[in-house]
């Protein structure tokens, strides 16, 4: 009985720092910088992420890996690594150390970097005459113990490959990494997991606050009805709530006659996980090609006009740790429903390395790269969602594909995802004053580029919003009143 309860207390301790992506005070969100180099990382903290709020950057699997040309670099050829030595086609250790440092020290990856460990060299799925093909003793070892798709992996619950994987971890911490992206969790026994994790150091106390466990968030796909449940892991850390994209594409694209509002119970209420355990995004690199529960519904920048709604929707409400997708373009060729150039990498060279990422004149990306987390719209509403952290629902209001709430007393948002347009006074539950509309606009000095909202002294302002525009919907927080 006193080992377990010792081991317990140990895995719950533990648990806690898991849990908390160590944020700097006042940032809420992860941006995924998928396929950006090292260098180019490092710039967007200095100019870009630092200023706009942003809490942390998840970045593509800094590990060395194979090289695919057939098809030609392939963005998974990250995801299929070959050794743990920090090498990749985003630079060189040296590149990847000055990255940490300098995104620390203006407070974008401080408390709040992620890093995908690539499957950590495959996991646990290993050939094993145990269990051959077509006779599983179990689904759920089939999923852990077998080969997935025929890659190759670790045998986990060996200690001395546990010890590697957390030597491999542990360097990364002592550079200054806060956390990582565990990648196909569910491929993984949660026990060899914990192992693993047990052995990790805590958070630099050159960047952090001594005794500070890294920031952990497992991939599991659990759409329901699967024998792996993403609740197993739970203890370990945060984990990512596939439904969730799959659910508000579903809703956004007004599918099988779901309304906006009906996310008047979203979160818990449409059976996701608890919030707090929960990693959440309107898409991510896997499924917004059709991979890793992907789907039809899932909105990505190819549909930018929904896609920037639903991730008004997702940033202005409460539940999860939220992660932004920063996308690059690829030349699509569908055929029977599937793109056939799912696979293609990033904007590259003749010689398959990486192209730097180019700001235009109007801060977009150019030769390429989407920068959706430089969207005006996007970015803004990434700081919404500082401004109203830790504020509850308020002042719900809707008409059926039109939908507004409040986050106390510190923002306001309205959606027109309807056919007609919207002319509604609301209680907004702010302040009295000018605002200005962060959708349509910045607020600069005393002025706005954008609408104005004008809320009246007992909280209640008038929204226009016409079915047509390019923008259906309306955001305002107390720093953006003028």
């Amino acid at each position: 009985m006193e080992m377990k309860l010792l081991v317990l207390a140990g895995l719950f301790g533990l648990s806690l720092g898991q849990h908390d992506p160590h944020m700097k005070h006042g940032r809420t969100s992860i941006v995924h910088l998928f396929e950006w180099r090292w260098a180019d990382i490092a710039t967007e903290c200095e100019r870009y992420l630092a200023p706009k709020g942003f809490g942390g950057v998840q970045i593509s699997p800094p590990s060395e890996s194979i090289v695919v040309t057939n098809p030609w670099h392939p963005w998974w050829q990250r995801y299929q690594p070959i050794s743990y030595n920090l090498c990749s086609r985003s630079g060189t250790e040296e590149e990847l150390r000055d990255m940490i440092t300098r995104c620390n020290n203006v407070g974008v990856l401080e408390k709040a970097i992620t890093l995908a460990v690539a499957r950590i060299l495959m996991p646990t799925r290993r050939i094993s005459p145990l269990f051959p093909s077509h006779h599983w003793t179990s689904m759920m070892a089939n999923v852990r113990d077998c080969q997935l798709v025929g890659l190759l992996d670790l045998a986990m619950e060996k200690d001395s490959v546990r010890g590697k994987v957390a030597e491999y971890m542990n360097k990364l911490i002592d550079m200054g990494v806060a956390g990582f992206r565990m990648d196909a969790c569910k491929h993984m026994w949660p026990g060899d997991l914990s192992a693993v994790y047990d052995r990790l150091h805590n958070l630099s106390t050159k960047w952090f606050s001594s005794g500070l466990k890294p920031f952990i968030y497992q991939e599991v796909i659990d759409l329901g009805g699967e024998p792996i449940k993403a609740s197993e892991y739970f203890g370990l850390g945060r984990v990512t709530e596939f439904k969730y994209s799959a659910k508000l594409g579903t809703v956004v694209r007004k599918w099988e006659n779901e309304k906006l509002c009906y996310l008047k119970s979203w979160g818990e209420g449409w059976a996701f996980m608890p919030s707090d355990k929960a990693v959440v995004f309107v898409d991510n690199h896997d499924n917004q090609r059709g991979h890793g529960a992907g789907g039809a519904s899932i909105l990505t920048f190819w549909d930018a006009r929904l896609y920037k709604m639903a991730m008004g929707i997702m940033l202005a409400h409460p539940y999860g740790v939220t992660r932004v997708m920063s996308s690059y373009r690829w030349d699509r060729n569908f055929e029977n429903g599937k793109d056939k150039n799912d696979w293609m990498g990033p904007p590259s060279h003749g010689n398959g390395s990486t192209k730097a990422v180019p700001i235009n004149p109007d801060t977009t990306c150019g030769d390429g790269w989407v920068c959706e987390h430089r969207w005006r719209q996007i970015r803004n509403m990434v700081n919404f969602r500082n401004v109203v952290d830790g504020q509850p629902i308020s002042n719900w209001w809707d008409n059926g594909h039109q939908i507004a709430f409040g986050r106390g007393s510190r923002g306001f948002i309205v959606i027109n995802n309807d056919d007609w347009n919207l002319r509604e006074t609301l209680s907004t539950g702010l302040p009295g004053g000018i605002y200005c509309d962060i959708i349509s606009g910045d607020k600069l000095g005393g002025g706005c580029t954008g609408k104005q909202i004008r809320v009246d002294k007992d909280g209640r302002a008038h929204f226009s919003i016409s079915n047509w525009e390019d923008d259906p919907f309306i955001a305002i927080h107390v720093e953006a009143k003028l």
